[in-house]
């Protein structure tokens, strides 16, 4: 099956779903997408078992989609630099500790309470994994996933505050979790004996310092290019050219993807093209990001669900998924809990709002996309698994239960 042909069944899907879930369902647009994708998934999946031909059909689209490169490599730029563009910098500026706090040592506390916590209960139930996957596992699975976390509190009533903190956290968080991805990767691959130091210092500085400086300098020139011109057609071409132009240049010179997008989608948003007052280039730019970012949402979700087509073990590795969803929530609660704890009188966040931002921090494509990428070990099903189980109940179940936990929360406040 050629590109376009994969491209196009993949768009009509999502326009179908979409339609479905507008029309009928009426669930908030993420979630109603995964759910229906999810049902489509396990209905082929029951369907192989009566007749596999038809099944092998269906499942044609999911086999003929790289995941992990599509999401990682093209999708993730997108998707993340319309996120920051259209992220409110003050705001953000206000909320920068507790971001930046939760965004790096939230996601290292959590990957190491997750490794830890499966490593010791998982074999109770018979599941037997070394700490290094274990905490391989909580590396690629503590990052808030910022697509999955945008398209949900979107529509939900979080506080201004709240919603800049865990919107911020999502935005930087990949960045942390891919670079502890890759050092505990390698560890696992040649063992804790032969890592060489200098190398792990190198990769960190390379991932963290090229990307930002990337970001910055490639978002500048952006930027005073579209503010130069107004001609708007012009001003898309160059903010999808700068996406376009950083997400190759990360793949090429080792650098991180979402933090050279997310430092240029903050720079370029939080300084107006418009050249007078009755232009308004910054604002139909802002408008068309939207609009990429609910389309390509609707596909990226679309994906995910369909990939569970190429999960044959879905039925038999339940109790590993169930495991890993409260293993994660533990670890996420503890990863919020801890820095507020030591740092309170630092970063000003309420004690009451940590259940919300707990629930709020929802994983997606990104950790799925990860888990794909690993190699082939005997422990790659059990982490692939465990992911999709967490996804699918992060975006449906805790997605469509947010704003009742907000609503609970204010009236607790207010009695």
């Amino acid at each position: 099956m050629d590109l376009f042909v994969v491209i196009a069944l993949l768009v009509i899907v999502s326009a179908v779903f979409s339609y479905l879930n507008a029309r009928f369902i009426k669930l908030p647009g993420t979630i109603g997408i995964v759910l229906l994708a999810t049902i489509t998934s396990i209905t082929i999946l029951i369907v192989d078992k009566i007749d596999s031909s038809i099944a092998d059909y269906l499942g044609t689209l999911a086999k003929n989609i790289n995941f992990s490169k599509a999401v990682l490599n093209v999708l993730l730029g997108f998707l993340l630099f319309s996120s920051s563009f259209n992220l409110d910098g003050r705001k953000l500026k206000r909320e920068m500790r507790p971001v930046f706090v939760l965004s790096t040592l939230g996601v290292i506390i959590s990957t190491a309470v997750f490794g830890c916590l499966l490593f010791y209960v998982a074999p109770f139930f018979h599941i037997h994994m070394p700490l290094i996957y274990c905490l391989l596992f909580g590396a690629l699975i503590s990052p808030t996933d910022p697509v999955a976390v945008a398209a949900i509190i979107r529509n939900s009533k979080l506080p201004a505050n709240l919603e800049t903190i865990i919107s911020g956290e999502s935005l930087f968080n990949d960045g942390i979790g891919l670079i502890l991805f890759v050092i505990i990767l390698e560890v696992a691959r040649v063992g804790e004996e032969k890592i060489e130091l200098a190398k792990v210092v190198v990769l960190i500085v390379k991932e963290i310092i090229g990307g930002i400086v990337a970001g910055v300098i490639l978002g500048y020139v952006a930027h005073r290019l579209m503010r130069s011109v107004k001609d708007f057609q012009t001003i898309v071409l160059i903010s999808l050219a700068l996406v376009m132009g950083l997400s190759v240049l990360a793949v090429l010179l080792d650098f991180s993807i979402p933090l050279s997008v997310v430092t240029a989608g903050l720079f370029a948003g939080s300084q107006s093209i418009n050249q007078d007052n009755k232009e308004r280039s910054h604002e139909a730019l802002e408008k068309f990001w939207k609009l990429v970012d609910e389309i390509l949402n609707t596909i990226l979700f679309v994906m995910i669900g369909l990939q569970l087509v190429n999960l044959p073990f879905v039925n038999n590795y339940w109790v590993t998924g169930s495991l890993s969803i409260v293993t994660v929530l533990i670890a996420r609660w503890l990863s919020i809990m801890l820095p507020l704890t030591f740092l309170r009188h630092t970063l000003k966040v309420n004690y009451s709002n940590i259940n919300i931002m707990t629930w709020a921090g929802l994983r997606g494509a990104i950790s799925i996309a990860l888990a794909l990428s690993l190699p082939n070990t005997p422990y790659r099903h059990l982490i692939l698994s465990g992911s999709y189980f967490i996804v699918i109940f992060s975006v449906i179940v805790q997605g469509l239960t947010l704003n009742r936990m907000i609503n609970s929360a204010s009236k607790k406040i207010e009695e």
